[in-house]
């Protein structure tokens, strides 16, 4: 520490009041200061970031922007010192700017022409590789990822279960064997060539656009807890692509979900091993149905004895999927972008 120049003295050799507290000030705001370049030094942390995070959304991702005025992280979420925006003219402000790969336009005309200094650029998506088109031409971009796979650097499932107290068991009434809600049928996907084998040996209620029968999305749930299991067929299988046809359609409606997607191993990091029938679990299809189809009431029981210890939590709204960007934001790696994006998302 630097030591303070000697006090101008009195005539009769002591130090002026006025002098005393001048001096006792530099010391004092010398002191503080060495204290507060040795915090940032250890915890690595820009002073700035003390300050409430701006989050810039480039273009909002559902077609409809809710409200985001206010301190709305806060307010819904619980999440504090988080500001979103949607104000382009803000771009210079903020902190980390969000992309959402369904509104990005082919070529970069569209996105800021400079990113600041210190600012880092986040790429959403909810979609998997397979219904993700012109991923190469946004490498070299982004700083870090937002998606459903768990090793993202902000990870946002479509649900996920929560500890509660309940410890009750709650099984809807059922009046049917099994049940499937569907908009986008194509025969080339694997749960279509799935589901057509499977139907020869049960029958499947089938709802959705894909069969003239759609839902409405009060409907949907009430619809499908009528029915002992439900068909949880993703429409592409890729690692973590697990979505709210597992968690909506069939743990929270209080059916039993019957999985197609990535492995049972990978379905086992969100949910218990026996709250869910994989299709893999057997060696035909028709041994799958049998096992439906002849299955006791004390058995299908069991399926539901996670509800003693969890419930469901959906994330369906934007809003909250934005706002972890602020709690992860602490932890996440500093001065690094992705290279080669689509490398990583079909990995």
């Amino acid at each position: 520490m630097p030591r303070a120049s000697p006090l101008p003295r009195l005539p009769w050799g002591r130090p002026s009041m006025k002098a005393v507290v001048t001096a006792g000030l530099l010391i004092t705001t010398l002191w503080n200061l060495r204290c507060f370049l040795n915090l940032s030094e250890v915890s690595g942390e820009d002073p700035k970031h003390n300050d409430p995070l701006t989050v810039l959304v480039w273009e909002w991702p559902s077609k409809q922007v809710p409200n985001i005025s206010g301190d709305v992280c806060h307010e819904l979420y619980g999440i504090a010192g988080c500001w979103l925006t949607t104000e382009r003219w803000l771009l210079g402000q903020a902190d980390v700017v969000v992309f959402p790969h369904t509104r990005l336009q082919p070529g970069r005309n569209r996105l800021p022409k400079e990113r600041p200094a210190g600012q880092n650029w986040v790429w959403v998506s909810l979609e998997s590789p397979s219904n993700t088109k012109g991923l190469a031409g946004w490498n070299q971009t982004f700083n870090w990822v937002m998606t459903y796979r768990r090793d993202s650097d902000i990870f946002i499932p479509y649900g996920k279960l929560v500890p509660n107290q309940s410890a009750t068991v709650n099984i809807p009434e059922k009046t049917s064997l099994v049940s499937w809600v569907i908009s986008n049928y194509h025969r080339t996907q694997k749960r279509a060539e799935v589901y057509k084998n499977l139907s020869g040996y049960l029958h499947v209620n089938i709802y959705g656009k894909a069969n003239k029968k759609p839902l409405c999305k009060d409907c949907l749930l009430s619809t499908t807890s009528k029915s002992k299991f439900y068909l949880a067929f993703e429409n592409s299988i890729h690692q973590d692509y697990i979505t709210e046809k597992l968690w909506r359609n069939s743990l929270m409606a209080g059916t039993v979900p019957v999985v197609l997607g990535p492995p049972r191993a990978n379905y086992e990091k969100f949910i218990p091993a026996d709250s869910f029938i994989h299709v893999d679990d057997f060696g035909s299809l028709a041994e799958l149905a049998t096992f439906l189809k002849t299955m006791n009431s004390s058995r299908y029981q069991q399926f539901f004895t996670w509800q003693k210890r969890y419930s469901v939590k959906l994330y369906d709204d934007w809003r909250e999927r934005i706002c972890t960007i602020c709690t992860a934001y602490p932890s996440l790696p500093r001065g690094r972008v992705y290279p080669d994006l689509e490398s990583w998302f079909n990995t």
